[in-house]
């Protein structure tokens, strides 16, 4: 879309300021008296490649932030497909650190979206990590998806053996804010096959640790929790 097919008061997002200067996100619904009638063209301008690839010294280039920030207090539902696509597009840091609160804003319904992403390995690395990052922000406001999520993230690490060991560690590092420790056997393997980013979380006696399990440095194959669960061996 041109800039001048924006209308009012979505057109305002244009020039409403650079983001860098906000400690906080404005209520933009209350301000600019934004409805679920604004909803598609917020879509549009959210997802406008024009806008996210206009000149960088211009307010303009903070319109689709200004956009996304706005259809997550409207809990715009319509927005969550869009969204999660736009992950992809690794010219915008700001969605990567900012999807995780829109999304959540949202809410569980963002959820099934997002599954569908991470699971599709098509997508780029980064962009699925995000998506699994959604999940436990959503999570942690949601506990009664918490399981939902855990089995979400934990999917595409059944395939450590064929994903790149960066998005295998980002993963083992989303199953421990989760403490995920169901998942403990599945990492268990991963790292026994050579197939975790030791960068990212350390090795498995480290996530044993992080866990709340009673690890033993370099078993390599056992793990017991603290709780008073038998070991299991896994090989």
């Amino acid at each position: 879309m041109s800039t001048t097919d924006y209308q009012f008061p979505v057109d305002l997002l244009l020039s409403y300021g650079d983001c860098r200067n906000f400690k906080t996100w404005p209520d933009y619904p209350q301000e600019l008296e934004l409805t679920a009638d604004h909803i598609p063209e917020l879509i549009a301008m959210a997802t406008d490649d024009g806008l996210h690839h206009c000149d960088p010294d211009s307010l303009e280039i903070w319109a689709p932030v200004h956009a996304w920030r706005a259809l997550g207090q409207l809990r715009a539902k319509a927005a969550i497909a869009p969204l999660v696509n736009l992950l992809d597009n690794r010219d915008n840091d700001w969605l990567s650190s900012e999807a995780p609160e829109v999304l959540r804003l949202i809410g569980p319904a963002s959820i099934p979206v997002l599954i569908q992403f991470l699971a599709n390995a098509s997508h780029n690395l980064w962009a699925r990590a995000d998506a699994a990052q959604c999940l436990v922000t959503i999570s942690r406001y949601y506990p009664q998806e918490q399981e939902r999520c855990v089995e979400a993230i934990t999917q595409p690490l059944e395939n450590f053996e064929q994903n790149d060991p960066t998005l295998n560690g980002l993963l083992i590092s989303y199953l421990i804010e989760l403490q995920a420790v169901e998942a403990a056997p599945l990492i268990e393997r991963a790292f026994a096959s050579f197939c975790v980013d030791l960068f990212i979380v350390g090795n498995w006696y480290d996530v044993q640790l992080e866990l709340g399990l009673e690890a033993i440095e370099n078993s390599g194959s056992t793990w017991r929790q603290n709780i008073g669960v038998r070991s299991h061996s896994v090989f």
